[in-house]
């Protein structure tokens, strides 16, 4: 079976986990590549395959009485739309090398860009190769002074990493909670957790950022486990930080609801400050509860489930009261901790991150 060379570019993305609008992919001697740092969609390849191996020409691609040049890939809830971009066969040794210049300077954008990341304290431990496949993933933006990057309520669909200058950590009412500066990161609370973003975060200087969109911040976790984990560890604290200014609220017992407090943060706050107690839930009908000593979950149960999957379960909820109450009786507190607090905690966060792509 003989394949032809082709290009194909991206055109159209509805939900796909993989792939990007805009993005080519080339069958050259045989040989398919896809985007650089992107995985294989074996359904997407077994299309390409079939394309690059029918005896018609690309451009007169026929369905019907129709000509065609825009095909669909649909292997998985997401779908795509791709379409036969006019291979590059020069008829000159002039026109050959002015392409090969094109490709060495976009080579050598990328290597610049890789070079910056390089200067990032997360991305050190990162071979050159892989930080060269990182920088196809991301973008650069320059902000101006004043640049409202995020604003609070907006939803967040992007990572930003510093790579120069100093952005501002503002409130409501305009009034500076912090700043950051080169090598510091945000957006990964709303990106993890499925909420909202919080804070207002603005340019304090001219500031150069590197941005990951949401589906390329996913297929980073999947490729670099290692960064995956710096991430989540990262949320970890920013709740912990956050909580700390919450936790008076637990000495006299605490109501809310979850709409106020996501689960994550008030089950962290709980856990930080080593309180014990019972946390009463109420979602509509359904009631349930978890027991802490010692801010170790003891105890989880809620709509038929308990132990791990009730606490995984308690995580996800989006609405509902809660109520916090102090000290555990005798025979509760003989319970025994259901699991490390932390490490299910990373797993609940990972099970949301899954959920909510």
């Amino acid at each position: 079976m003989r394949l032809r060379n082709g290009v194909f570019v991206i055109t159209e993305e509805r939900n796909c986990p993989l792939y990007n609008v805009g993005e080519e992919i080339y069958v050259d001697g045989g040989v398919m590549r896809l985007p650089a740092g992107k995985s294989t969609c074996l359904i997407l390849a077994q299309d390409i395959i079939h394309l690059v191996a029918e005896d018609v020409a690309y451009e007169h691609y026929l369905q019907g009485t129709r000509k065609k040049s825009q095909f669909d890939c649909g292997g998985c809830d997401g779908r795509i739309s791709f379409e036969y971009k006019q291979e590059k066969e020069f008829a000159t040794v002039q026109m050959k090398l002015l392409a090969a210049a094109d490709r060495k300077e976009k080579l050598k954008d990328i290597s610049q860009f890789a070079s910056l990341l390089r200067g990032i304290q997360i991305f050190q431990p990162l071979s050159d190769e892989d930080l060269q496949d990182l920088a196809t993933l991301l973008k650069l933006e320059k902000c101006p002074w004043g640049f409202p990057i995020l604003q609070k309520g907006d939803v967040g669909d992007h990572l930003y990493i510093i790579l120069s200058g100093r952005v501002e950590v503002m409130d409501e009412d305009g009034v500076t909670l912090a700043e950051m500066g080169k090598g510091a990161v945000f957006g990964e609370m709303s990106l993890l957790s499925g909420e909202t973003v919080t804070t207002t975060i603005m340019a304090a200087e001219p500031t150069e950022l590197a941005t990951l969109s949401k589906k390329n911040f996913r297929h980073m976790q999947v490729r670099f486990p290692g960064l995956q984990v710096f991430f989540y560890k990262l949320l970890v604290n920013r709740i912990t930080t956050i909580n700390q200014q919450r936790a008076e609220e637990l000495s006299s017992g605490m109501v809310g609801q979850f709409s106020d407090i996501p689960p994550v943060e008030l089950l962290q706050m709980i856990n930080s400050n080593q309180k014990t107690g019972y946390l009463k839930i109420e979602v509509g009908t359904s009631k349930g509860q978890l027991l802490f000593n010692e801010g170790e979950v003891v105890f989880a149960a809620i709509d038929g489930k308990d132990g791990q999957e009730a606490f995984y379960r308690v995580l996800a909820l989006k609405e509902g009261r809660f109520k916090f109450i102090q000290g555990l009786s005798r025979e509760d507190s003989r319970y025994e901790a259901i699991g490390g607090f932390m490490g299910m905690l990373m797993e609940g966060m990972k099970r949301l991150d899954d959920l909510n792509s």
